[in-house]
Order: structure tokens, then sequence, then C-alpha cells
């Protein structure tokens, strides 16, 4: 099982952030430009561990080199039941410099969207922060 994978599962969103590169970029589902920076992208996965609700891994997939990986994921969110995947790219340091989230189905990605933007004050302060 991928590092990534262990710590997320297990909600350590310490070990989490430590695998994100300084300029790490975090593409959202819901949201429409990317977010730059490390404070940041650790602040939103930290929302994201507190939203979702029987979150489980059900797939890694990772091409030859090791630097791509998809990991196909399943939740709950507000009573929404969701499909999505984690599309991670680690730099030459092996540390996660593109990190990009899809889910399904949009009844779904709305509740995900509502439950993320009541959070965002906080998540804007920890990344402010650098909690």
């Amino acid at each position: 099982m991928h590092p990534f994978r262990e710590a997320v599962e297990a909600k350590d969103a310490d070990s989490v952030a430590a695998m994100l590169a300084d300029d790490v970029v975090f593409t959202s589902p819901v949201a429409f430009k990317p977010y730059p920076g490390k404070p940041m992208t650790a602040a939103i996965l930290r929302g994201v561990l507190r939203v979702f609700e029987d979150f489980t891994y059900i797939r890694e997939i990772a091409n030859s080199d090791g630097r791509d990986h998809a990991f196909v994921f399943t939740a709950t969110v507000n009573g929404k039941k969701l499909t999505g995947c984690d599309f991670l790219h680690f730099d030459e340091e092996g540390k996660i410099d593109d990190f990009t989230v899809m889910v399904r189905p949009l009844s779904a990605a709305n509740a995900l969207a509502e439950a993320m933007n009541a959070q965002f004050d906080r998540i804007s302060r920890e990344a402010a922060e650098g909690v």
C-alpha cells in the first residue's frame, strides 16, 4: 500500500502534509481555479478529512516509474454517496507537486462543494497560519 494512502486512511493530516512539495498545486473538483502552495493544499485536505464520512480507497493505479498515481475512493458527504479519484504526481524528490481530485455524481459534488464552502474560513485561516 502506498504511504499516501496509508496516511489518508489513518486520517494523519501531518503525514499527508509532509508528502506535499512546497510548490504543490491542488485542483479541486468543485472550484474553478487551482490552489497553489503547500499551506493551502494541506489546509484543504484537512477540511476534506473533516467533511468526508465513510471514506475508503478502493483502488490504486500507478505508472511504471511511480511518479503518477490514481487513488479511487468512495465516501459520503451530507448523506450523498460519492465516488472520486485523487490524481497525484510526484516530483524528483518524491513529493506531491500536482494533486487533482475528481468526484461524481453531480449531486454528491454539490454536497461536497457546500460542505467545503462551510469550512473555507477555517481552511483559509489554517493556511495563513501554516497549521
